[in-house]
């Protein structure tokens, strides 16, 4: 009996799994609290971060429960809503590293279903889901049409292998300090290089390797709703934007950043978003892009409940 046989029964059995309502579970799972990241563990290159699929292995570094939930059900982190201290923890809540092995006939592309159950097995994680119509901005091309262009593929390695994404497009990141600034890689060929401004009132950040949704997702928190892509483009793309420093240090210690705030300001308050006239969307329209105000349907996902620290391993 031929092999191939074998991975179609392998592959049946597992589809059959989820007919009968069995959810896929990782075989092994260890969660430990996360080492602070500290700018001496940065230098040394030492920062373990993101998430990365290695065969049978799934390494997550560095991730909090929001981000977990977000990673598990393929969400925003806004379209996540549950109790306050899950909302506000942001970058100074407690994080996570998570090692676990894939069962025999798994595929990365069910890692999603078995980190919920995880979630529920380790944190008692409760959900249900909801869907309305939320306010969002629209990324769409310009009228004078897009300013940017694709980044190139990158080169395969010696063996011929290129890059090899992880789900939902996340994997290891490393952080390279420059002389001004610094250069962030999440592994699959995105990276975004930052630099201050002499005069230290903004931040241009050089992005490569990024699609229009990615863009999209990080730019949401310098803006008062969320922001879609809705542009139809599927390449990735090089780009060049630069954002004033009191919307990152906004965007920043609202997500939980121990950030100072800054002098008030009657014409900007310090926790205010960023506006139409913003340097958010100036620089989106200085690649060819418009952010459009509009009514979109989204499905949001909401926490019944959920512990602080899951249960021992």
């Amino acid at each position: 009996m031929s092999t191939t046989f074998f991975r179609y029964v392998g592959a049946a059995m597992v589809l059959a799994g989820s007919v009968f309502g069995q959810t896929p579970a990782f075989e092994v799972a260890s969660i430990k609290p996360s080492e602070p990241i500290t700018p001496a563990m940065v230098a040394a290159g030492k920062l373990h971060a993101g998430m990365k699929i290695d065969g049978k292995r799934v390494d997550i570094g560095n991730f909090g429960l929001m981000q977990l939930i977000c990673k598990a059900y393929d969400v925003k982190t806004y379209q996540v809503s549950g109790p306050s201290w899950l909302q506000a923890v942001g970058l100074a809540g407690q994080r996570f590293d998570i090692v676990a092995n894939l069962p025999e006939g798994a595929t990365k592309d069910q890692v999603p279903q078995m980190l919920q159950a995880l979630l529920v097995e380790r944190f008692k994680l409760a959900i249900h889901r909801e869907s309305k119509d939320q306010a969002v901005y629209a990324m769409v091309v310009g009228k004078g049409g897009l300013k940017i262009k694709e980044t190139e593929a990158p080169a395969p390695a010696p063996d011929g292998s290129v890059p090899n994404p992880a789900v939902t497009g996340s994997s290891s990141v490393t952080v390279s300090q420059t002389k001004s600034g610094a250069v962030v890689s999440d592994g699959t060929g995105k990276t975004q290089k930052m630099t201050p401004s002499p005069d230290g009132k903004s931040m241009r950040l050089e992005i490569t390797g990024a699609t229009m949704a990615e863009m999209a997702e990080g730019l949401t928190p310098l803006a008062d709703h969320p922001i879609v892509d809705m542009t139809g483009l599927t390449g990735k793309y090089s780009m060049t934007l630069d954002i004033s420093m009191q919307d990152l240090m906004n965007a920043a210690r609202a997500a939980g950043a121990a950030v100072p705030a800054a002098s008030p300001d009657p014409t900007h308050p310090a926790d205010a978003a960023s506006d139409p006239g913003g340097s958010i969307f100036t620089a989106v329209q200085s690649l060819g892009l418009k952010l459009e105000s509009r009514k979109s349907p989204m499905t949001f996902i909401v926490v019944d409940h959920v512990e602080k620290m899951p249960t021992e391993n």
